[in-house]
């Protein structure tokens, strides 16, 4: 379907969701990836803090800093997308007090972001309602919270038992009440999406919790296939580990057998210049 806006922006999703059109984001860390998923038509770019397990190498998204994310969004914002440009929150860039939840998004913001995210519900609604109040568009994200990993004992699957599926519904519909353009829902079991999805009249956008919500979001390393161990709903679309890993190869044998580089890749000066350089050096000589 053709999109009749130019760049999309917070409220364009919530449009999108009222005109049943499925929400298209994905996440990238630098300009080159942000202008080629662009190109390939998405809607939302999410500059997620899991670039420090896929990029820095971190063992998990704890210890990103707010620093690290400036870099970053900075970097996807040079490709000047169509796409929105989200920046993730990092670990207690915005959990201690509305001034500091504030003052961090605004730095996001500044830096080429045009929303962000947070990851909770009831717990931080009044640091969300404060960065919505300053004029900074918000997105929620609630069921399996990675920043809480070690308070809930790992990457688990959420909302098996009701108690649990009552709390993240609670958290979604806060976050709608507090201002919140969307809500990104991970990793919970599909039933609740579909129920958080029915509820909510922002767009939700689901990553590992089934086909009911109002769109899809996955981590651009899993989907190309350059994460050694990716999470169990991921769809991996290409192996690139193993183009990059035999184009690099070839490479080192052309050079270390001196087919590389060939006469096609080597400059060369004019005949009459060279001669010229040769004769000035044995003259200095």
């Amino acid at each position: 379907m053709e999109r009749k806006i130019k760049k999309i922006m917070p409220t364009d999703l919530i449009k999108m969701k009222k005109r049943g059109e499925k929400i298209v984001m994905i996440t990238a860390y630098d300009y080159p990836t942000a202008r080629l998923v662009d190109e390939a038509g998405v809607d939302a770019i999410l500059v997620g803090d899991s670039l420090g397990m896929v990029v820095l190498g971190y063992d998990s998204t704890l210890p990103v800093t707010i620093d690290e994310m400036l870099h970053h969004i900075r970097a996807v914002a040079r490709a000047k997308p169509r796409a929105l440009v989200i920046g993730d929150m990092p670990f207690l860039s915005y959990e201690v007090s509305r001034s500091e939840a504030v003052y961090n998004a605004g730095l996001m913001i500044k830096a080429g972001a045009e929303a962000v995210k947070v990851e909770g519900g009831i717990e931080i609604i009044d640091k969300v309602e404060a960065m919505v109040e300053a004029g900074i568009p918000v997105m929620g994200h609630v069921g399996l919270t990675p920043q809480r990993m070690l308070k809930i004992g790992g990457y688990k699957l959420m909302g098996k038992k009701v108690e649990i599926a009552e709390k993240i519904i609670e958290d979604a519909k806060a976050l709608e009440d507090a201002g919140a353009f969307a809500v990104v829902i991970e990793f919970t079991v599909a039933e609740v999406a579909k129920i958080i999805t029915e509820k909510l009249s922002i767009p939700t956008i689901c990553i590992g919790s089934g086909p009911w919500c109002d769109g899809q979001v996955l981590v651009i390393h899993d989907i190309l296939g350059l994460t050694p161990s990716p999470p169990p709903f991921a769809k991996k679309y290409v192996d690139l580990s193993k183009i990059i890993l035999d184009a690099v190869k070839q490479y080192a044998n052309e050079v270390r057998t001196g087919v590389f580089p060939s006469e096609e890749h080597t400059m060369h000066m004019s005949k009459e210049e060279y001669k010229e350089l040769l004769n000035k050096i044995k003259r200095n000589n």
